[in-house]
């Protein structure tokens, strides 16, 4: 296994981190300036995820020895400077996003070429600039450059909320913008908090935290509370912490490559980075403890894991219990964070890509399922295994991951975090992660057993309960790739999926007759679909078997050391 991080850390000029961002500004262009010419154009999206995906490979091994790639670019006013900076944190959430985007673009071919959809150039374009923004937050060296890429983030993926065009996309957009710029403008008055707080002023990203803010911690704690609490606050909205979550089961109205990769991978996965950045880089896990902020994170953490799976127990559409099994799984890094422990940074951190591998592969199974099948519920899923083995059989692998099966990825995690709460003192982190479990596999398991043990004409209703926890729903917010919304969506989806014309009604699901039998080595959809989800459940499988041969580990390793060392 690759040493830790070693303690010292070298900076190093380098252009890389800066190569990085323009290659997806540079490839926008050309995405627009190639839209009547589909396969340019989505050439164009693959050879800059692959570039980007190279780049950012090409600074691990100096990270993981100690070595900083930092690209400046002069400064903005005292204190804060315009630099960006490859760290071994950055570099984490970089690896997962541009890794996985090469997967996604590959996957969205198929899938917006399957479904014809429409606005096809704006989609790509608008795909490529998010996950170059996320990288933006990867990449910044202080509360300023993050806030400006995260922002950057916020609008560059609301055209793909609201891809369709369709009035309930449109407001699935507003509800996302509201709650993102709000969130947004929170993590701003935090940043002017700890600007005006430290002496000399700066926000620039220190590990261990910044110099000065444990002085004002002791001083007047209340100020340092009030800081934390912007910032933490203001990213937990990205993070989709309760109360703070409404916006991401309506966001998933959009095409299901976006709910992949944005609201598996990049959105969501910036909030719980900034979350990380203000614990790790800004206050410091020890000022954390000092000044008891701890606690109220890892309440909120908890509560979100439970109250989100029991929600998830009762939603029909797919990608609705999805969804919120995403608000419940964002909490555990929230959780592990919170614990302010060595194991439970490790298992905060570890689920990071842990939760990447394995919900990208459900939606990716989802989004297979809808292209080839027009599933888009549970309930129409009764046999559905025989005639695609492959996606569900790979969807039953991430389940598992996402359950904290052994020898899965999300085993690794949980694992270290049930360990992180023994050692931080909190004694029911272990039962609250084994009842988060059994209750994935509660919504998970029928989902399976549908597919493979049910027959077409003897299938049994979902969703697992239909009791209205909290009051009534209004299932508008939980469309899936722009569907109609009322309690009769299953009898008439002829405004569904982001056509507006020429658009049939929907089938009866499963057919009369019982789906058509494929075998386990193709046939059951194009491999476009069929080889990224395959290619996310393999590595979600590696990293749960081998987890100590993996870059993320040695990564995160560092990191907590690092952060540790400098507190002690």
């Amino acid at each position: 296994m690759t040493e830790a991080i070693v303690a010292s850390v070298a900076t190093e000029p380098s252009l890389r981190p800066l190569a990085v961002l323009l290659v997806p500004l540079v490839t926008v262009g050309l995405i627009f300036l190639s839209k009547n010419r589909p396969n340019i154009r989505e050439a164009w999206s693959i050879l800059a995820a692959v570039t980007m995906f190279g780049i950012v490979a090409s600074m691990v091994p100096d990270v993981l020895n100690g070595r900083v790639h930092e690209t400046d670019l002069g400064f903005f006013v005292e204190g804060i400077e315009l630099v960006l900076r490859a760290d071994g944190l950055g570099m984490l959430f970089a690896l997962v996003a541009s890794g996985l985007y090469v997967v996604t673009a590959i996957y969205s071919i198929g899938y917006m070429r399957g479904h014809h959809e429409p606005f096809q150039t704006r989609f790509f374009a608008m795909l490529c600039a998010s996950v170059g923004a996320a990288l933006g937050v990867a990449f910044a060296s202080n509360l300023f450059m993050l806030l400006v890429f995260y922002e950057v983030l916020t609008l560059a993926t609301y055209p793909l909320v609201a891809h369709d065009e369709s009035e309930k996309a449109r407001v699935s957009g507003y509800k996302y913008l509201a709650y993102a710029l709000s969130g947004g403008l929170a993590v701003f008055g935090g940043m002017l908090a700890v600007y005006w707080l430290t002496d000399p002023s700066t926000i620039t990203f220190t590990r261990g935290g910044i110099e000065g803010l444990a002085t004002v911690a002791a001083a007047d704690p209340w100020a340092a509370r009030g800081a934390f609490a912007l910032l933490a606050g203001g990213f937990a909205v990205k993070a989709a912490v309760m109360p703070l979550h409404s916006w991401l089961p309506s966001a998933m109205v959009a095409p299901t490559p976006v709910s992949g990769l944005l609201h598996a991978v990049a959105v969501v996965k910036a909030g719980a980075f900034g979350v990380a950045r203000t614990i790790i880089d800004v206050f410091g896990p020890e000022t954390v403890r000092q000044i008891g902020m701890g606690l109220p994170l890892t309440i909120a953490a908890g509560a979100t894991i439970l109250i989100a799976s029991l929600f998830a127990l009762r939603q029909d559409n797919l990608k609705a219990r999805l969804a919120y099994s995403t608000i419940a799984q964002l909490s555990y890094i929230v959780l592990g964070l919170s614990l302010l422990s060595g194991m439970g940074l490790m298992g905060g951190l570890l689920h990071i890509p842990a939760h990447a591998f394995s919900k990208l592969t459900l939606f990716l199974c989802a989004g297979a399922l809808y292209v080839e099948l027009d599933v888009k519920y549970i309930s129409e899923m009764a046999g559905v295994g025989k005639r695609m083995p492959v996606t569900m059989g790979a969807f039953g692998l991430a389940s598992f991951s996402m359950a904290g099966i052994p020898l899965m990825a999300g085993f690794v995690s949980k694992w270290h975090l049930i360990w992180g709460g023994a050692e931080a003192g909190y004694l029911l982190v272990a039962p609250l992660l084994v009842l988060s479990g059994v209750l994935n596999v509660a919504y998970f398991w029928p989902i399976i057993y549908t597919a493979f043990f049910e027959s077409e004409d003897d299938a049994d209703q979902k969703p697992v309960l239909d009791n209205p926890f909290g009051g009534v729903f209004d299932d508008d917010a939980y469309l899936t790739d722009g569907g109609v919304s009322s309690d009769d969506q299953h009898e008439d989806d002829s405004h569904d999926d982001h056509h507006d014309d020429g658009h049939h009604a929907r089938p009866e699901l499963p057919p009369a007759g019982g789906w058509d039998r494929s075998n386990w080595y193709g046939g059951e959809t194009t491999l476009l679909l069929v080889a990224p989800l395959v290619t996310t459940a393999t590595l979600m499988f590696i990293f749960g078997v081998a987890p100590d041969y993996i870059v993320f580990f040695d990564l995160i390793e560092g990191i907590v050391d690092g952060a540790l060392e400098v507190d002690n």
